[in-house]
């Protein structure tokens, strides 16, 4: 996983450096609320609510065509039931945003997830998701985000940033 993960660093680079001066855009970070809904095996097992935050950074590489950068923490929280608690990961994911129309777009995103209790491990997280860029900076996204390690850990989730 360690290499997979310097590899992607290391392509995330290369393309952030070669492609950084081909459009007249400038890149920008955005900041979000995120919210999901366990679906398949995790919701099953008493996955109730996955709640965070992320920081992103899209750089243009054409027009209407952006590389991402993302990082955020997650926690998800488990039904009482199935004895409650929470698990938090961390995951750091790269990809591309394309705007199908003047604000509509597609994005999808791999990268990994971190978990943050002892023993969870890493996992191999992807994202397909589409959003909408609304004027003065505010952006909604949904995606299907799963992560994968032995079993898959996957949600439904909507995020609410601020472009600045």
């Amino acid at each position: 996983m360690k290499k997979f993960l310097l590899a992607l660093v290391l392509l995330s680079g290369a393309a952030f450096s070669s492609f950084a001066q081909t459009s007249s855009e400038s890149g920008k970070f955005s900041i979000g609320l995120e919210a999901g809904l366990p679906v398949g095996d995790i919701k099953d097992a008493g996955g109730k609510l996955f709640i965070g935050g992320s920081l992103k950074y899209d750089q243009p590489i054409a027009t209407g065509t952006f590389v991402t950068f993302s990082a955020g923490y997650t926690s998800l929280s488990f039904k009482d039931t199935y004895g409650g608690g929470s698990l938090g990961f961390a995951p750091v994911k790269v990809g591309v945003k394309y705007f199908l129309a003047e604000s509509f777009y597609g994005e999808a995103q791999v990268g990994a997830a971190f978990g943050t209790k002892s023993g969870t491990g890493t996992s191999f997280a992807y994202s397909p998701g589409i959003g909408y860029a609304f004027g003065g900076g505010v952006d909604l996204g949904v995606r299907y985000e799963a992560w994968s390690k032995n079993g898959t850990i996957s949600q439904v989730a909507a995020r609410l940033a601020y472009s600045f």
